[in-house]
């Protein structure tokens, strides 16, 4: 079978997959957490997409990963890091908190919204041997970082129960 049809096989199964398990072993969790502790687990799960600048590493990945994927797929990974650690680091202060959620999500959502657009437009799944070491993140992470932000998102906008107040 060709890389061109592997790469968009595996990535298809990375989502089946994620999904499967996200919602027998995740998406019940999350929904019976209130929404902070609910957003702070997503937020620490992001936390880790730093690891998307050794998209960039020489000896990581092939010298001819093509850069119009490899630097937008990186940096856009590592905004989206820091941003989410900037949540888990001011949870104390909820404005700073949710200002954060916010935008950790609408950036990494943008950011694999546009690594999908770059891959096709680079022909990804033909170099897909270039990501060497790499080729598990768009495979297995990417599936679910996508799925987390989905459903950051429908947390977020989903209407929370009003509070009945006695005087």
């Amino acid at each position: 079978m060709p890389p061109e049809l592997i790469f968009p096989l595996h990535l298809a199964l990375g989502y089946v997959a994620g999904l499967l398990c996200f919602r027998v072993y995740v998406w019940p969790r999350l929904k019976s957490m209130d929404a902070f502790d609910a957003h702070r687990a997503i937020a620490t799960f992001h936390s880790f997409r730093f690891f998307g600048l050794a998209f960039i590493l020489p000896g990581v990945v092939g010298p001819h990963l093509p850069a119009s994927f490899a630097v937008s797929a990186a940096y856009g990974d590592f905004a989206t890091g820091v941003l989410a650690m900037l949540a888990l680091l001011t949870a104390r202060r909820p404005a700073l908190f949710w200002l954060f959620v916010v935008a950790f999500n609408v950036v990494g959502v943008t950011d694999l919204v546009l690594d999908y657009y770059r891959a096709i437009q680079a022909g990804l799944p033909a170099h897909a041997g270039e990501l060497g070491a790499m080729y598990v993140i768009p495979i297995i992470y990417v599936p679910l970082l996508m799925i987390t932000h989905v459903a950051a998102f429908y947390l977020l906008l989903r209407s929370q129960p009003k509070v009945v107040r006695s005087f």
